[in-house]
């Protein structure tokens, strides 16, 4: 059997993931989060409060993956962002722009039929892993 060339990345700070999938993965110098939705760690459950309060969770937890593997929110390189309502654009960028410096990672957007555990938004990020 052929070894792996990547690694797995767990930590408690952010939600378990809910299927057959691991939060984030190094590969080469690369790692992928899974989308995150507002999912607490602490409780399992989406934070109340809306979109605001979804997408600050989102990018805490994207946060603690990276931070886990190595990585920063500043090493961020593209993010991928689903929204349940496009409608919600303006008040997720406000947040997502307090979480990234001027130079801001490449990024699409787009609205998603419908986000798991009924989630505002979802967001994915590729970030490089810092070298040690």
């Amino acid at each position: 059997m052929a070894k792996r060339k990547h690694k797995i990345i767990e930590t408690e700070a952010a939600p378990q993931p809910i299927g057959p999938y691991s939060a984030g993965v190094i590969a080469g110098k690369w790692i992928f989060t899974a989308g995150q939705i507002g999912i607490d760690p602490q409780t399992g459950e989406i934070v109340e409060g809306g979109i605001e309060a979804e997408t600050r969770q989102v990018l805490t937890n994207i946060r603690n993956i990276l931070e886990a593997a190595g990585s920063s929110l500043k090493q961020v390189v593209k993010t991928t962002v689903f929204l349940r309502e496009m409608d919600e654009f303006a008040r997720m960028n406000q947040i997502y722009a307090e979480f990234f410096d001027k130079d801001y990672p490449a990024r699409s957007t787009v609205q998603a039929a419908a986000l798991p555990k009924g989630a505002a938004v979802e967001i994915e990020a590729v970030a490089v892993v810092s070298e040690k």
